[in-house]
């Protein structure tokens, strides 16, 4: 059995834009739904979300789509959830709230075997299809795709260093959290921090890294794209579902 193909990976090298959703929902069928709409990428969310192993691995199979990568935030920067996320068979993870460079490369080292890294090995996961693909632990780096995610002053001041911090793939600015940490709690559209962050992403640029965001709709989205960043996520599901049932429950109100 071959190695899969990390198609989100891919696009990133070749510089084409990757258009994501969050997903909060937990929930398999609602992968399975989002995995149809044509979507790059769909975040799997584990640090904000109700979202345990079992429901994670549920959402891995759900989505078979050939077209959406899904994307897998742990809880945080630590080995046993990275490896346990990897053994499920999630080829690209997003790293929450790194700060510094040794941050970004112990999050490198969590996604590889040693000697390179502190990856356990294991056979008889799903990541290497039950022990068919014979030649996974060899070619297992050339298919994962590490996303690190900067959302502090300090994470800023120290963004040079970890943008070019080998293994990291690309760098997520997370405008919420930045937002608050900066004395704007709520406001993500301050001007400072709409500053900063697009400051950032000419960093990200800079270091030859992939810079991704979460924005919130169209008009952000494409703010974003044009500022030049590669992944950009659009919508939380979430939110969508609450929009359209707000908006449809209105219309009989009145």
């Amino acid at each position: 059995m071959e190695m899969p193909v990390n198609r989100f990976k891919r696009a990133l090298c070749e510089g084409r834009p990757q258009i994501g959703l969050w997903s909060v929902l937990a929930n398999a069928s609602v992968t399975e739904l989002l995995g149809a709409s044509g979507y790059d990428w769909l975040l799997i969310d584990m640090e904000h979300a109700p979202n345990e192993l079992p429901g994670v691995q549920a959402q891995l199979q759900a989505l078979r789509s050939p077209v959406t990568t899904p994307i897998v935030r742990p809880p945080w920067n630590d080995m046993v959830w990275v490896k346990r996320v990897l053994d499920l068979g999630a080829q690209t993870l997003l790293i929450p709230y790194v700060q510094t460079a040794a941050e970004a490369a112990r999050a490198v080292s969590n996604m590889r075997y040693p000697p390179a890294g502190r990856r356990g090995v294991a056979g008889g996961t799903r990541a290497t299809q039950w022990g068919r693909i014979r030649d996974y632990y060899q070619r297992a780096e050339e298919e994962l795709c590490l996303l690190v995610q900067v959302e502090s002053r300090q994470g800023l001041e120290n963004l040079d260093a970890i943008a070019a911090t080998p293994g990291v793939d690309g760098v997520f600015i997370g405008p919420a959290d930045l937002s608050a940490d900066m004395g704007h709690l709520g406001d993500a559209q301050h001007p400072q921090v709409q500053g900063a962050i697009e400051d950032a992403v000419r960093r990200i640029r800079q270091a030859g890294r992939a810079a991704g965001i979460l924005a919130r709709g169209e008009e952000q989205g494409r703010k974003w794209l044009e500022a030049g960043c590669l992944f950009v996520a659009v919508g939380v599901d979430a939110s969508l579902l609450a929009q359209a049932a707000d908006g449809l429950a209105a219309k009989f109100r009145t």
